[in-house]
């Protein structure tokens, strides 16, 4: 019996989801077995976390940080997840973007603790098998991605794993899903990435993508599987390159209940700054005109719902599609062009033409630009005054990341516009003094929608997620950014008020759930209260 249960302690201590460190009471400490196995006095929440930043504190490369939280992660969930949510707005730069690039660049030099559901081409007819391997008995959310275009760093292969896994953390930091109830998926087709063939400790397949016919069966394949186990699971597609990202979506999106963020997720977060931004101009979304340096999966995700947007305030979609414009690798995207692809054609204007973006801004005079195409420092001097001429307040978001990929940083845009843009960008700047004025730039991080749409997705048990969740998820974030945020031009709320963003674009997706007849959970009678007692809570 002794023996017995010394085993069942040490096991527990090994086991992140059930080990609390030294945490844990003499109560429990004696019914576990634990005894002995523990510093005599337990600590508190407060003390552990504060340990921890202490420890943190003294790391100064951000990817070591990152590993030492991947570290906290693998062998206390409780305390990782305690730590993430009480100092989110400083590590979530670590755990998420920009650091997570750097994660996934290196992911096979520094692996170390195996997570989450690994499926290869090899395994096709197979995908049963390594399913039923998972432990996990439930789980409401699944992050899957292929590794084809890893943030603006491109194919990353198996390497892509370190997205899923950061995006899941910040589900359960941000939302309050169930880490127990979470699984990151790598499908590893291979990669053509040259780099990574030729090293000699790469994790993944070693030659380059399978496309087609194969790649499309090991795709349903995995969808039929994981929802075979798990009837009722949120598939979000992450980081697929354009034309698997929108024939995924295309396919499955009436079908099961998925959505691909960097489609719709940065086109929510996009205009909901957008929207903050009209409570400085003054103006409406229909006096707006929008420039993108992109053409892919973000900028037509974006100005989709911004077109959806326009028709839902009155606008009619053929001249809604109207205001916004793409600036692709061949120049200003026309009428004139051919063989383009079909996500750019609903955006092809009669319009000269342009090679160059500086010359697309003179000739569409947009309001807004928006980099989303990876070109660092694409948003210059000279486009940034010609905005600056055009426009009193010069919407500029530039949005790739990580921070070496953005087309400016915040002191470029605030100084070069004499401290009249409204800027938002994909990775972290800090403030800024320009013009005898102190800006506090924020993100326009995905993190502010995609955990709420997806708790109040799983929440209702939604069959499916139609674009107006987005938009309604859109419109939930620009109402909590405040007058105090506005003047000093940020576009969106602190990150660390993410987690009460999330209960209420949680509860706002699950009421349209409920409106439309896309919910399978019975309502309760006071929703927000209930996403909020649903969520997870590290104690």
């Amino acid at each position: 019996m002794t023996d017995c249960s010394k085993h069942s302690g040490a096991d527990i201590l090994m086991d992140p989801h059930r080990n609390h460190g030294v945490a844990f009471s003499q109560k429990e400490r004696a019914e576990l077995g634990l005894r002995g196995l523990l510093p005599p006095v337990p600590a508190s929440s407060e003390q552990q976390v504060a340990r921890m930043h202490e420890m943190l504190s003294r790391i100064e490369l951000p990817i070591d940080k990152a590993m030492f939280l991947d570290s906290l992660h693998a062998h206390d969930e409780s305390l990782f997840f305690r730590l993430l949510i009480e100092r989110t707005e400083e590590y979530m730069p670590i755990v998420y973007t920009p650091t997570v690039g750097e994660v996934c660049q290196r992911f096979s030099h520094i692996f170390r603790y195996p997570r989450g559901l690994y499926i290869s081409i090899n395994d096709a007819g197979q995908v049963r098998e390594l399913v039923e391997n998972v432990p996990n008995e439930e789980v409401d959310v699944i992050v899957v991605t292929d590794g084809q275009r890893i943030l603006g760093l491109g194919d990353q292969g198996l390497n892509g794993m370190g997205i899923p896994v950061g995006k899941l953390s910040l589900y359960t930091a941000c939302a309050g899903i169930d880490p127990a109830k979470t699984l990151p998926v790598v499908i590893d087709v291979g990669t053509n990435n040259q780099e990574y063939l030729n090293d000699p400790l790469y994790l993944g397949l070693r030659h380059e993508r399978i496309t087609g016919e194969r790649y499309a069966a090991l795709i349903e394949e995995f969808v039929q599987e994981v929802r075979r186990r798990w009837p009722n699971v949120l598939i979000q597609f992450e980081d697929f390159g354009n034309h698997n990202a929108f024939e995924l979506l295309h396919r499955y999106q009436e079908k099961i209940l998925c959505f691909n963020d960097d489609i719709q997720g940065t086109a929510a977060v996009t205009l909901s700054g957008v929207y903050s931004a009209l409570r400085i101009k003054k103006e409406t979304l229909a006096e707006q005109r929008f420039l993108f340096l992109g053409a892919g999966e973000a900028a037509t995700g974006i100005a989709t719902l911004i077109v959806d947007a326009l028709v839902d305030e009155g606008m009619d979609r053929a001249e809604a599609y109207k205001h916004c414009c793409l600036f692709d690798s061949k120049g200003l995207v026309t009428a004139s062009r051919t063989g383009l692809a079909a996500n750019k054609l609903p955006f092809a204007h009669d319009l000269d033409s342009a090679d160059k973006f500086i010359d697309a801004v003179r000739l569409v005079r947009p309001t807004c630009i928006v980099g989303v195409a990876a070109q660092p420092g694409a948003f210059n001097s000279e486009v940034l005054r010609e905005m600056a001429a055009i426009n009193e307040h010069p919407m500029v978001f530039a949005l790739s990341n990580p921070t070496s990929r953005a087309e400016c940083d915040a002191e470029t845009a605030y100084r070069e516009t004499d401290g009249r843009a409204l800027f938002a960008s994909g990775s972290p700047f800090p403030p800024v003094d320009v013009c005898g004025k102190h800006f506090v730039p924020r993100q326009g991080n995905n993190c502010y929608v995609f955990p709420g749409l997806g708790l109040g997705a799983v929440f209702a048990k939604a069959t499916w997620m139609p674009d107006g969740m987005f938009l309604t998820a859109a419109r939930e974030l620009a109402k909590l950014v405040s007058e105090e945020d506005l003047a000093q031009g940020s576009l969106y709320p602190s990150l660390g008020e993410v987690r009460a963003a999330s209960v209420k674009i949680g509860a706002a997706v699950a009421d349209y759930a409920y409106r439309h007849g896309l919910a399978t959970a019975d309502r309760p009678d006071d929703l927000e209260a209930a996403v909020a007692a649903f969520m997870y809570k590290p104690e």
